[in-house]
């Protein structure tokens, strides 16, 4: 059960039980009484003495974070205003190799100019990334909008799209002679398709995770301004950085200085998505946790305003555990849906099974360290992120929960309609790029997508907030699930139980394989 020693929102690592997964125990960790009635969860008492237990952490990468923005951005102003409106007008172009030699004169670069026909300006290309950031913004606010009535079939739709339009981007790539981009997007194709075959089978329990998540943020009006409120911001910084990128593309520059220019300024806005994000993560995982502790968002024991505390805490002492988390968490957790993946496939390769199995337990090492379930305790407790990370980890490794965590794919899935978003983005943006500027096709639609990518993850993070909430609460707390939805409460058991007899079958599979593999020894 739930102890609260401190006034805050903090939850105790008492021992529960993996209990679903004993039936002749279910009645006993269900809390049933004797009349079969359910006892309510018991709600924390937050008092005036929470406002105090709040301490700054990961300061260094809040400070990292911070001057990344303000050098980042001191840059694409300088790279735009270059090419704005006149050509090298801050004479930056006097640096780029546009003749063979890194520091041409000016005469030099008019007369490229000259040659080369019209000089291309910054606003040639803004307009591009215009089209981008508002086909984003519609994608998701149309997610958003869909999420009460028609979620679960926009995610199918992502599942089961998401192969067939890398495969076709890939032979478009073909066909216009992009060699490199055409083997990216069908090798993207193929992990995409490989990866849905190796977890079909689990994907109706994951569907039923993501409605009933879907159900929850519905109700929860609030969180839904609040993406909408950090689409707005990411809005104001994507402007500043399509207007630099803007003016790098429209440089005399070498192609391959260029494309490493829009990786490096890429990278930039990845992390900066990525802290958005999490930020909106940390603040609905706090909202949706208090909402499943107090029974309802009316409750009389729920703390004043708060969707308010919430947000300060986020953007304020848990912001640097928030900036630090999003460098790592993005790439390990999609590492480590592929490589499970492809080990259940695996069959008597005993090679490859050996290879496959060291990259598992060096990723499950980081993810022990490196979780998205780390913002649920973020946002509940104040803590470190690493700290926060470890201790998820371990409460799901006590509990037995963490085997239904393996087993759902919600992240996965939401990651697909990200990934749609984005590719939906930059192809609206490249087909008008393609009949202005063809041969800048390529830096434009790339540049696009993640554009596209970052303004849906902003909407589709209030559903996998709500998710890594529920599986937070279940773990401290099955009560707390079954006051909510004792359907859904019923069905996570059912799935909890098959589970873990699955993993302790597996587990006397290799332990008699083991045994039997021992060479025998007769008594001397």
């Amino acid at each position: 059960m739930i102890r609260s020693q401190q006034p805050q929102f903090v939850f105790s690592h008492s021992d529960l039980a993996s209990s679903v997964s004993m039936d002749d125990e279910e009645d006993e960790q269900t809390g049933r009484s004797s009349d079969g009635s359910l006892p309510p969860a018991p709600a924390p008492r937050l008092g005036s003495a929470a406002e105090q237990a709040r301490h700054w952490r990961d300061v260094f990468w809040l400070a990292v974070f911070l001057l990344h923005l303000l050098a980042f951005g001191f840059v694409l102003t300088l790279l735009g205003l270059n090419r704005f409106s006149r050509a090298d007008r801050l004479n930056i172009d006097r640096f780029t190799n546009i003749t063979g030699g890194g520091n041409s004169s000016l005469a030099t670069v008019v007369q490229y100019q000259r040659q080369s026909g019209r000089a291309e300006l910054t606003e040639t290309y803004w307009p591009f990334y215009g089209v981008a950031g508002a086909a984003g913004v519609i994608l998701a606010w149309a997610w958003l909008l869909l999420l009460g009535s028609q979620a679960s079939q926009i995610m199918k739709v992502s599942v089961h799209s998401l192969t067939t339009y890398l495969a076709v981007i890939s032979v478009l790539c073909f066909w216009t002679k992009h060699i490199f981009w055409g083997v990216i997007f069908a090798v993207g194709a193929a992990l995409q398709f490989l990866y849905v075959m190796s977890v079909l089978d689990r994907f109706p329990f994951t569907m039923l995770v993501l409605q009933k998540a879907a159900k929850m943020v519905w109700d929860l009006p609030e969180v839904m301004r609040v993406s909408c409120a950090f689409m707005v911001i990411m809005l104001c910084w994507m402007a500043l950085w399509s207007f630099g990128i803007s003016g790098i593309i429209a440089t005399n520059m070498d192609e391959g200085g260029c494309w490493w220019l829009l990786v490096i300024f890429s990278v930039s806005l990845f992390w900066t998505g990525a802290v958005f994000c999490n930020t909106v993560h940390v603040i609905v995982s706090g909202m949706v946790f208090l909402v499943l502790m107090h029974g309802s968002v009316n409750a009389a024991s729920m703390p004043s305003k708060p969707l308010l505390k919430s947000l300060r805490y986020a953007v304020t002492t848990s912001f640097g555990s928030i900036c630090y988390g999003s460098l790592f968490t993005a790439a390990i957790r999609t590492l480590r849906w592929e490589i499970r993946g492809i080990r259940s496939k695996i069959g008597s390769n005993e090679c490859l099974l050996c290879c496959v199995d060291f990259l598992f337990h060096l990723v499950e090492t980081l993810v022990r360290f490196f979780n998205k379930y780390a913002y649920v305790q973020i946002a509940v407790n104040g803590k470190g992120f690493n700290s926060s990370a470890r201790d998820a980890w371990e409460l799901f490794q006590s509990t037995g929960i963490e085997a239904l965590v393996a087993y759902d794919c919600s992240g996965a899935v939401l990651l697909m309609g990200i990934i749609l978003g984005g590719l939906t983005t930059g192809t609206l943006t490249g087909v008008w790029t393609w009949f202005k500027r063809s041969d800048k096709l390529l830096m434009v639609g790339s540049t696009a997508t993640l554009m596209g990518m970052i303004l849906v993850g902003l909407a589709v993070v209030v559903v996998e907030s709500a998710v890594t909430s529920i599986y937070i609460c279940y773990a401290e707390d099955p009560l707390l699930i079954r006051r909510w939805d004792a359907e859904f409460f019923d069905q996570m058991s059912e799935t909890l139980h098959q589970r873990l007899q699955y993993r302790s079958a597996r587990v006397r599979e290799v332990m008699n394989l083991q045994l039997n593999q021992l060479p025998d020894r007769t008594p001397i």
